[in-house]
């Protein structure tokens, strides 16, 4: 959780940068706008966001890579840096200090609801409008709930709470739902002209869902996700920025194999021993000791997300295919199949499952050659999306990408089931003939391909 700044001071103006041509490509002088999305008002996270902007400053913006975030932090958690509150928009630079953040302050906007899809807008519009650029990744850090979306705000300052008309808003209330994440990026490029951005990276807990992808894919060439919650200190900030001003010349794969490669081992919060002793606090490690006890549980993908639409097929032709077998051998496979946490608690079966994993055991519970074919289409179609993967000892079974397979009580739950997946996931419910798959499974009800 992070939490720092200025005192505060008049709003600077950002300084345009020539737009090049749009396809310029990984020509030489190509440039990169990195936008940080800090949903930091929380009791939870202010602090670690709050690092995870210390370490960009470590490297700060170049000629060649613009670095700006949006940050919003929480009233009575971290008092560190000034223990401000507001939300305010920073053009990173370069210092050396983790504990205070000493960029250029370009705005203070009061406080605001990170939770509204029309607060990101804002942002990504202003900072591509400010600084346009070949290339543009944002990167979004808080809570995340997996197909459900995240991105919560307590303190909304009197702007419009996040709603979605479902039993799943009811129940959770101010969020930034999938759907409305979809819907954001959409108008991001309609206002901006954009075609796509180079990545949309999701540094928050459980976002590596293909429910996800699919609201991701028109608007990104990459994402970059993780199937598992995320330690604390989030991603390495001060590494793969590092390598994208050594090398601005790079695509969003490259980028996002960095991006997994560097995760946990390559964080400041762990190389640099004054951060690690104050976060482990009385309990001395070494970073290799604190690198290995973190990387047990963690998941991390990045993805190509052309190749999601071919990956989606396949799934409805084994989604189709599964109707012909009997379906308790289906539910066999389901409840061995890796499973990560879910947002709908511990007292039911997993969810969230993976899909890869998924797909290899119904190999061997499934005597069917129809399904057999179909699940070795999953696999050849999930092996070309991944980008790059990594996964702790305690998660053998992930594959890279999870995929939400409710039990029958959450099945019947309106805020966990159809009435409640389908309109938020609803780019993936419109693509994919899952949620009709989970209806047959449950209710028995058939479909057509």
């Amino acid at each position: 959780s992070f939490q720092g700044g200025l005192a505060q001071e008049a709003p600077a103006t950002p300084t345009p940068r020539p737009t090049r041509p749009a396809g310029a490509g990984s020509t030489p002088g190509q440039t990169w706008t990195v936008m940080l999305y800090q949903d930091a008002d929380d009791k939870v996270l202010e602090q670690d966001i709050y690092v995870d902007l210390n370490e960009a400053e470590l490297v700060g913006s170049t000629d060649r890579v613009n670095i700006v975030a949006q940050v919003d932090r929480y009233r009575g958690g971290y008092r560190g840096d000034g223990d401000w509150t507001d939300t305010r928009r920073y053009y990173i630079t370069r210092d050396n200090d983790l504990q205070r953040v000493s960029s250029q302050l370009v705005e203070s906007l009061g406080e605001v609801n990170m939770a509204n899809r029309d607060t990101l807008v804002d942002f990504a519009a202003w900072a591509i409008e400010n600084y346009p650029a070949d290339k543009y990744v944002l990167i979004m850090s808080d809570h995340g709930m997996g197909w459900p979306g995240g991105w919560s705000d307590p303190a909304t300052g009197g702007g419009a709470p996040s709603i979605s008309r479902t039993p799943l808003g009811d129940a959770l209330g101010n969020h930034m739902y999938l759907d409305q994440i979809d819907a954001a990026l959409d108008e991001i490029r309609a206002r901006t002209g954009v075609d796509q951005l180079e990545i949309v990276g999701m540094d928050a807990c459980l976002m590596g869902h293909i429910e996800v992808l699919s609201a991701l894919e028109p608007h990104a060439r990459y994402a970059v996700v993780s199937q598992e919650t995320e330690p604390a200190l989030g991603w390495a900030y001060t590494s793969f920025l590092g390598e994208l001003t050594q090398n601005p010349d790079m695509d969003g794969a490259q980028l996002g194999q960095i991006i997994v490669d560097s995760y946990i081992q390559q964080d400041q919060r762990i190389l640099n021993d004054q951060a690690r002793a104050e976060w482990v606090g009385r309990s001395p490690m070494s970073a290799r000791q604190l690198t290995s006890q973190l990387e047990r549980n963690i998941t991390l993908t990045a993805a190509d997300l052309s190749a999601l639409p071919a990956l989606i097929d396949r799934v409805n032709e084994l989604a189709f295919r599964l109707q012909e077998v009997d379906q308790r051998d289906v539910a066999k496979a389901r409840n061995y199949t890796q499973s990560f946490t879910s947002v709908f608690g511990s007292d039911v079966p997993p969810s969230y499952i993976d899909l890869g994993n998924f797909a290899g055991l119904l190999k061997q519970a499934s005597r069917s050659q129809a399904v057999n074919q179909a699940a070795d289409g999953v696999l050849a179609a999930l092996d070309n999306l991944i980008v790059a993967e990594k996964n702790g000892s305690n998660k053998p079974g992930a594959n890279g990408l999870s995929i939400y397979f409710p039990n029958s009580q959450l099945f019947k739950l309106a805020a966990a089931g159809l009435r409640s997946y389908v309109p938020v996931s609803q780019r993936f419910a419109g693509q994919s003939l899952w949620d009709d798959f989970l209806a047959f499974h449950y209710t028995g009800r058939s479909f057509d391909a």
